[in-house]
């Protein structure tokens, strides 16, 4: 279990304050403990990506409309063609959560289409729809959109606002999907018990900074 586990880490720094020799340091961790992949901003994904040029199972996994979800489709669009142009492997998106809390269906579905397009055939795309933010029905809504525009995973939270992932969403979140669709606990999963419970609960990604201690067995004082 704990193997697996380990494969299912996104191991993640987005810290403003992040130099590139903590992404050096992020990135040989990940080649050295076999997470899914690494998750940076974009201006850090170039750099992740040649130094994982040889090492194909860790992907390089990047963050667009990060963190408030508030621009354009076409400001994600391009972001997104950006991020694959520099060698990201998957894109993890921020909705327009504004547009979701107001009803706004036809946008929500609009800016999340923008990101699953340009990444089509070339990167997983995940759509992360803030839980902490959310109603129950805002949530599922969220995640039917998600699905109905056609992206591969649901993840919880950017872990930069007032909460993240709980077992309660995730159960909600992959009922809502169904078996086919990926989902993403991201923002407090900080030892190995909380990434058993999040994936009994059905997740299959974590996005952690806390990848190493998980991987120890160890609790992490980080909050992501």
């Amino acid at each position: 279990m704990t193997q697996n586990i380990v494969r299912m880490i996104d191991h993640t720094l987005l810290k403003a304050d992040a130099t590139k020799e903590d992404i050096v340091k992020l990135v040989e961790e990940a080649k050295e403990y076999a997470f899914a992949s690494v998750c940076v901003n974009p201006t850090w994904v170039r750099t992740a990506a040649h130094m994982l040029k040889d090492t194909p199972e860790v992907k390089v996994c990047t963050v667009i409309g990060f963190p408030l979800g508030a621009s354009t489709p076409e400001t994600k669009a391009f972001e997104t063609k950006n991020a694959l142009e520099n060698g990201a492997d998957e894109v993890d998106m921020v909705l327009n959560i504004g547009a979701l809390r107001d009803g706004d269906d036809e946008l929500v579905e609009r800016d999340i289409r923008a990101v699953v397009d340009a990444a089509k055939g070339k990167a997983l795309s995940k759509v992360i729809i803030e839980t902490c933010l959310l109603t129950k029905e805002e949530k599922i809504r969220a995640c039917e959109l998600a699905v109905k525009a056609g992206a591969d995973y649901v993840k919880t939270s950017t872990g930069f606002s007032t909460g993240g992932a709980t077992v309660e969403d995730i159960e909600l979140m992959r009922q809502t999907v169904g078996p086919d669709i990926g989902v993403k606990a991201s923002g407090g999963v900080r030892s190995r018990e909380d990434a058993v419970a999040i994936v009994k609960a059905g997740a299959t990604r974590i996005g952690a900074s806390s990848g190493v201690a998980i991987s120890k067995g160890e609790l992490s004082v980080n909050n992501y």
